[in-house]
């Protein structure tokens, strides 16, 4: 190693040790392989943004999830082929909680989506999830994934045992923090299908395509909060204002190639693991997960602008969430089918984000 080499690598310890992330802090951590590289390999690019011009999603109603999801899915058949074409097929389902079914991915749309891919994808499937709690396995079970392993050719992984890929995100100091995010999500070779429910939330206001990737990413290797091990928890220390612009910093590489929204039953209230049901009756899909999330924001009669973390990202150039700017694809007006669903009890504390901050 060279001297200069030398300067950075220990430069790179020193201002770990300042963020309490030394090497002691990282190894209990179940992170060690952090200090293994050198600053270069600490650097990701942000995912291509299609930037064509608009983006299309697909809508529909009804209550047959199978029919309803084909229906969103089809239109876009041709781009999902050419993204599949070399790779793994992941979809990435959703679970708060591995006990809740209706936090969770319902079971009949994942399904449906299998079906869907049964004529497109000859290969393995990957059913991944990383939950608030390590042991994801038991949500594979509780919700009834694992029976699907008996039609299809699929298999279950938990994203907590995934390896992690250092990422940058700020404490409630504004300080860098580095967290490890699931090596899946940043691996070129695999194509993934984020397949998740409209929910309302405790923290940042509402809950679909984006927050399912991007809140997945982080590992979680110990249920102790206040052991440091449960990244997920560290994504919130800096209050809601900077978990949507941690979300932002996290979405800048972490989004999916494909987005589909099962919003036959969805969730108001309490959100995203204690809320009640909503009979909602649709689905929507599209490449631009921004698109896809601006229009869910819309059918729950949530402004926008009140979702910070898409208005960052959209801001950055990562997708469109501009109404005028988006094609919808199908018979019906998701204007005709807006349910304003009720938001959770925390909803004044969570629109502080958009005040001023106190600086003295």
């Amino acid at each position: 190693m060279s001297g200069s080499d030398k300067e950075l690598l220990v430069g790179r310890r020193q201002a770990l040790k300042m963020l309490g992330l030394g090497s002691a802090g990282m190894l209990a951590g179940g992170f060690s392989d952090i200090l293994a590289v050198e600053p270069a390999d600490m650097k990701y690019s942000p995912k291509p943004v299609n930037t064509s011009g608009n983006s299309s999603v697909a809508f529909t109603t009804g209550t047959d999830r199978q029919q309803m999801l084909f229906e969103v899915v089809r239109p876009f058949e041709s781009e999902i082929k050419k993204g599949l074409n070399g790779k793994q097929l992941i979809i990435k389902v959703n679970m708060v909680q591995t006990n809740k079914p209706l936090c969770a991915t319902h079971v009949d749309a994942i399904r449906a989506l299998l079906e869907y891919m049964k004529p497109i994808y000859n290969k393995q499937i990957i059913i991944a999830e990383s939950s608030s709690v390590v042991e994801s396995s038991d949500g594979f079970r509780n919700y009834g994934y694992l029976d699907l392993a008996k039609d299809y050719n699929v298999k279950f992984i938990d994203l907590n045992t995934d390896s992690g890929s250092p990422f940058y995100i700020v404490d409630s100091n504004l300080h860098q923090e580095v967290i490890p995010v699931a090596k899946t999500y940043v691996n070129p070779d695999n194509y993934i299908i984020s397949l998740s429910r409209l929910k309302t939330h405790n923290r940042v206001i509402m809950t679909a395509g984006v927050k399912n990737m991007v809140m997945g990413a982080p590992l979680v290797l110990s249920n102790d909060r206040a052991s440091g091990r449960h990244y997920k928890s560290r994504m919130h220390s800096g209050g809601e204002r900077f978990l949507h612009f941690n979300m932002f910093l996290v979405g800048q590489r972490v989004r999916p190639d494909f987005t589909i929204i099962d919003g036959v039953e969805g969730m108001e209230g309490n959100g995203p693991a204690d809320g009640t049901p909503v009979n909602h009756r649709i689905a929507l899909a599209g490449e631009d997960v921004l698109a896809v999330d601006s229009i869910c924001t819309r059918l729950m009669g949530i402004p926008l602008e009140d979702v910070g973390y898409l208005n960052y990202m959209a801001a950055a150039g990562l997708g469109n969430v501009d109404r005028s700017k988006i094609d919808i694809i199908g018979r019906e007006d998701p204007d005709k089918h807006i349910i304003k669903y009720k938001l959770h009890d925390s909803i004044e504390t969570q629109l502080k984000w958009k005040d001023p901050m106190q600086l003295l």
